[in-house]
C-alpha cells in the first residue's frame, strides 16, 4: 500500500514511508513487482538513487535494525499502527465498557495484551432494549475468533458461500449482525491487515485485507480520508496486475470505494465521473439486483444531490429503493441508506414544493423509527438520520411560517 506523498522530510515521515513495498520508500513512485530492496529489512526502492538518499537523509539507517526485528517494513508498520488503533478504539469505547467483560475470553483485562474492552456495533440498546454487557469484547479476540472461522471454512471446503460469511467477522457483529463502525472498525481493519500481509501479492485474503483496513481509514470516527484512498488504489493496482478484467466484481468493487473516498475528500465531480462509469458497469455485467449495482446507484445518488443535479438524483433514487427493499427488505442497512438519501435529495432541491417535503418528512420518520430498533439510540447511523430529520423539519417550519 502507499501514502500519497507530502511535503515533509521528518524522521517519522520517513519512518512511515518505509511500510509502503507498492511504491518508493523515499520518492513515493510506484515500483515494478521486482523493485529494489534494502537487503536487511526489505524496504523497496525504484532505484539505487532513492535507496542512498533515504539511508543517509532520510533517516532509513537509524530505524533499519528495528524494523527487520519487526518483522520487514510492512509488518513492523501494520504492528505499530494495529496497536495504535486498539489504544485508541479502547479509549473512546471506555464509558461503554465500563465495568463489563469479554464476552469471548471472559475478562476485563486480556490476559497476553493487557489491552481493554470495546463495542463498535448495534449491541446494547437495539431494539430498545438496554443490554450494556452484549458486543463487550477485546479487539484482539474478535480478531482470533474471526481468524479461526475463516481457516475452518477454508480447511473443510465449506464454499464461498460459507467463506463468505466467515470472513464477514472480520466487520461484522456475531451477535447483532451489524457492521462494526468508528474506531473499533479501524483497529479491526489494521487486524485484518496484519494477519493475512504476509501473504503473496496475488493472495485473495491479502487483497481482501486490505479493503478492509481501507474501509476502517473510511470510517467518519476516524477520517484518514487520504490514507484510505491509497490503500484502495493500491488494491486495485493489484487487482489488475493479478489480470482481472475491468468489469469483474474485484475491480468494480475497488473502484466503488475509490470514488466514496473521492467524495470524502470534496473531489465531488471526480467521484460522480468514476461513480458514472461503474454504474453502468455493474448493471450491464450483474444487473439491477446485484449487491454491488445497488450500492453504486446509491453512491451516484448521493454525488448527483451533492452536485445539485436534483431530479436525475431523485430519479434514481425511486428507481433503486424497490430493487433494495425487494432484495434485501425494509430494515436493511443498504435500503435504509436508499430511502435516507432519497430525502437528502429532496430536502436540498430548491424546487421541492411543500407537499414534497411534507413527503419526504413522513418517509424520513419511518426511516428514522427503523434505524433506531435496527441499530439502536447510540448507533452512528441513529444520530444521522436524527440529525437530518430535524433539519427538514426546520424547512417545513420555515416555508410554512413563510406560508407556503
Amino acid at each position: 500500500m502507499r501514502l500519497i506523498p507530502t511535503r515533509a522530510s521528518s524522521k517519522h515521515y520517513q519512518l512511515e514511508l518505509e511500510m509502503i513495498l507498492t511504491n518508493c520508500a523515499a520518492c513515493a513512485a510506484p515500483l515494478p513487482r521486482l523493485a529494489k530492496q534494502c537487503s536487511r529489512c526489505k524496504t523497496r526502492y525504484c532505484g539505487p538513487a532513492c535507496q542512498a538518499q533515504h539511508w543517509n537523509a532520510g533517516g532509513h539507517k537509524d530505524y533499519c535494525k528495528m524494523i527487520k526485528r519487526g518483522g520487514g517494513a510492512e509488518q513492523y508498520h501494520a504492528d505499530k499502527k494495529y496497536k495504535e488503533a486498539v489504544t485508541v478504539a479502547v479509549e473512546k469505547c471506555a464509558a461503554d465498557t465500563k465495568g463489563q467483560k469479554c464476552y469471548i475470553c471472559l475478562e476485563a483485562v486480556h490476559s497476553r495484551t493487557g489491552e481493554g474492552l470495546v463495542r463498535g456495533c448495534a449491541c446494547g440498546d437495539r431494539d430498545g432494549v438496554s443490554s450494556p454487557e452484549l458486543g463487550v469484547a477485546h479487539v484482539s479476540c474478535l480478531a482470533r475468533q474471526a481468524k479461526i472461522l475463516y481457516d475452518e471454512a477454508k480447511e473443510n471446503n465449506l464454499g464461498n458461500q460459507a467463506k463468505n460469511a466467515r470472513w464477514g467477522r472480520w466487520y461484522t457483529c456475531s451477535l447483532c449482525e451489524q457492521e462494526y463502525h468508528g474506531v473499533v472498525r479501524c483497529a479491526l481493519g489494521w487486524a485484518c491487515w496484519k494477519t493475512y500481509m504476509g501473504r503473496p501479492e496475488g493472495d485473495r485474503d491479502r487483497i481482501d485485507s486490505m479493503t478492509q483496513l481501507a474501509n476502517g481509514l473510511s470510517e467518519p470516527a476516524v477520517a484518514r480520508y487520504t490514507e484510505a484512498l491509497a490503500v484502495y488504489e493500491a488494491n486495485l493496482a493489484t487487482n489488475r496486475r493479478m489480470g482481472r478484467s475491468e468489469d469483474s466484481n474485484a475491480i468494480l468493487a475497488v473502484q466503488t470505494n475509490i470514488a466514496y473516498t473521492l467524495s470524502l475528500l470534496d473531489r465531488d465531480e471526480e467521484a460522480l465521473e468514476l461513480e458514472r462509469t461503474i454504474y453502468r458497469e455493474q448493471k450491464a455485467s450483474y444487473g439491477i439486483d446485484n449487491v454491488g449495482t445497488i450500492k453504486a446507484a446509491l453512491n451516484l445518488s448521493v454525488s448527483l444531490a451533492t452536485l445539485k443535479h436534483f431530479a436525475e438524483a431523485r430519479a434514481l433514487a425511486q428507481k433503486i429503493i424497490p430493487v433494495a427493499q425487494r432484495n434485501f427488505g425494509p430494515d436493511h442497512d443498504l435500503t435504509l441508506c436508499c430511502r435516507r438519501n432519497s430525502v437528502d435529495a429532496v430536502r436540498d432541491d430548491p424546487k421541492s414544493t411543500f407537499a414534497d417535503l411534507r413527503q419526504a418528512e413522513a418517509t424520513m420518520k419511518d426511516v428514522c423509527r427503523r434505524t433506531r430498533r435496527v441499530f439502536g439510540t447510540q448507533h452512528p447511523e441513529t444520530h444521522i438520520c436524527e440529525r437530518r430529520m430535524r433539519e427538514l423539519e426546520a424547512i417545513l417550519a420555515e416555508r410554512n411560517s413563510g406560508g407556503a
